[in-house]
């Protein structure tokens, strides 16, 4: 459940739904109030979250893994989504300056090759934002949303996979304080709820988001000298000559020095 693209629609279609995709989206932009001229690639299922970065200059587009399925969008006008192997993105290197990256970590069975991707697309001054389920959080732990389905992370755990990926950490946020309940009284104080949340609950967020940059290069490791142990005493001993064969082998034999004799020499 809610790995395909009509659940995930039809979750973003409640009242639950609407209200995260709202608390989401404002700290989304408040990551990336303004993005100039360029281009914006949202892969996963991030179309929830791109309308309100279309403007004059700026080109946006969506990926949906084909493993979950696609659905058009936007509703009107040309289609701006594609469906696509998340390990194998349909766009040449260098071609996105923004990636946004939703529902598709905890979901990916690619990982690494997915991040590897979207490491060739980015461009070098390029900025990538994750947002991923929060282990800590109350949505995580909960099945009546998205976010408490697949692999939730930790912001630390999700820094150390940017970093293992070539990718530099630059910030981290949340969002999605409000327990995940269809309450009508409790959906009415969300913005309380998320304005105490930035203050004092950021550990307990919904989601955590972190906006990363591209690690041009990558460090380089040094491996370690194999050592040479010193051996204390040793001598070639004739090894048995083997059926068929024309010659005799040797082998090395190590052999504790001989303390007696050391003993009996410096006697005499």
């Amino acid at each position: 459940m809610w790995a395909d693209v009509v659940d995930l629609r039809d979750f973003y279609a409640t009242s639950l739904g609407r209200l995260a995709r709202h608390m989401i989206r404002r700290r989304i932009r408040l990551m990336w109030p303004d993005t100039g001229e360029g281009s914006l690639l949202g892969l996963g299922y991030a179309t929830p979250y791109l309308a309100s970065f279309r403007a004059p200059g700026v080109r946006v587009i969506a990926v949906m893994p084909a493993a979950r399925g696609v659905l058009r969008w936007p509703a009107e006008g040309p289609g701006l989504v594609s469906l696509a192997d998340e390990a194998e993105l349909p766009l040449p290197d260098l071609s996105m300056d923004r990636i946004l990256l939703v529902h598709a970590l905890e979901y990916s069975e690619q990982l690494r090759p997915m991040l590897r991707e979207v490491w060739r697309v980015l461009t070098d001054g390029g900025r990538l934002l994750v947002v991923a389920p929060n282990r800590r959080g109350l949505w995580a732990r909960l099945e009546r949303s998205p976010f408490g389905h697949g692999h939730p992370y930790t912001a630390s755990q999700l820094q150390r996979l940017l970093r293992d990926n070539m990718f530099t950490p630059v910030r981290t946020g949340g969002a999605l304080y409000l327990p995940p309940v269809r309450s009508r009284m409790l959906l009415a104080t969300a913005a309380a709820w998320e304005r105490i949340g930035d203050r004092w609950l950021g550990r307990v967020a919904g989601v955590v988001l972190v906006e990363a940059g591209k690690q041009l290069y990558a460090p380089s490791v040094e491996r370690a000298r194999p050592r040479r142990l010193a051996l204390p005493l040793t001598e070639r001993i004739p090894a048995q000559t083997r059926a068929g064969a024309g010659r005799a082998e040797t082998r090395l034999a190590i052999r504790p020095p001989n303390r007696s004799a050391r003993g009996r020499a410096r006697c005499g």
